[in-house]
């Protein structure tokens, strides 16, 4: 990847000449089955993008409670493009549930903000969206005129998983959102791809978000690589969450079923901020305190499977054994 980044053909982006760019953008979207892309900086600039190209202010975006666009990009859609956003509450599964969604859609009435878009997001907290939950839920948004949009940061986890090519696992949608530096491995980047029209409108919303660049094709070569070698590869990454959440639960901690490569496991509260330290200090890289959120990638392989659970394995001995001495 590094060598394809430092042989790309760079120019200016910000006048659409960057070679390397435009392919990538065009690679991402015939791969999707849309009829445009767009390369931005981060999946929270894509989402944001994509939200005020579908939305007006005072316009209206459905969407779950769980998802990454409500909880984890500080309120842009809200703070930047004045558009109100509606969640409803995932199901366990990580659906929302369509009867909900459709009594959420708002009258014509001026009381109201206008009902534009449903957001939704495949993978969601790493689990799979099914292609008929989100087929009958593109069927519902056209009833009623929505606009549709996928945060799609690991869809390629989503359709690795269940055997399917993106181009029908996301078809239907308006726009996808793409990333390409969470399990593809490159340093940064997200491809918006979908409809000529709504790219265009993105195109100008990411020069006014700051999220056009210059020589950038040297990302958008990662991007191209990433696309090309690292995609098959996910299974490797779903197999080695399967391996650490069984050597998890062997030593005890309740862990959550492994659709694809996020492991999440229940840790005693008392024991949370102590193994927390422990793993720092033997490199291994957690989010969460009593749920614990572990994401296994293309730098982590078996071996580091099965060291991370040995590590895991020492401190609750450990622990074990300082309860004996205090008894």
């Amino acid at each position: 990847m590094r060598e394809a980044m430092a042989r790309a053909e760079v120019g200016d982006d910000v006048f659409g000449d960057d070679p390397t760019v435009n392919k990538l953008q065009e690679v991402a979207a015939a791969r999707f089955g849309m009829q445009a892309g767009l390369f931005l900086p981060s999946g929270t600039q894509s989402n944001l993008a994509a939200v005020m190209a579908h939305c007006q202010r005072g316009e209206e975006v459905i969407l779950g409670q769980d998802a990454h666009t409500y909880c984890h990009e500080a309120g842009g859609a809200a703070v930047l493009g004045s558009i109100q956003p509606q969640p409803l509450t995932n199901r366990p599964d990580g659906t929302l549930d369509l009867v909900e969604v459709e009594a959420a859609i708002k009258p014509d009435d001026s009381h109201y903000a206008i009902t534009k878009l449903l957001a939704l997001e495949n993978t969601i907290g790493g689990k799979v969206i099914s292609r008929s939950y989100m087929s009958d839920a593109i069927a519902l948004a056209r009833r009623h005129g929505l606009a549709t949009h996928l945060d799609g940061a690991r869809v390629f986890n989503a359709s690795v998983r269940l055997g399917m090519p993106v181009k029908d696992l996301c078809a239907g949608f308006d726009t996808v959102s793409v990333c390409l530096s969470k399990g593809l491995g490159t340093p940064a980047g997200t491809v918006l791809v979908g409809k000529k029209d709504v790219i265009d409108r993105a195109r100008r919303i990411r020069k006014m978000l700051g999220g056009t660049m210059r020589q950038v094709g040297i990302l958008a070569a990662a991007g191209l690589y990433a696309i090309e070698h690292n995609v098959d590869r996910l299974a490797e990454d779903h197999a080695n969450a399967e391996r650490l959440a069984k050597g998890l639960a062997a030593l005890g901690l309740k862990v959550d079923p492994v659709q694809t490569n996020m492991v999440f496991a229940a840790v005693p509260k008392e024991s949370a901020a102590a193994l927390k330290q422990h793993l720092d200090s033997n490199g291994i890289v957690t989010l969460g305190g009593v749920k614990m959120r572990l994401v296994t990638h293309l730098d982590v392989d078996a071996a580091g499977i099965d060291r991370a659970i040995s590590v895991f394995g020492e401190f609750f001995q450990r622990a074990r054994a300082g309860a004996r001495a205090s008894a």
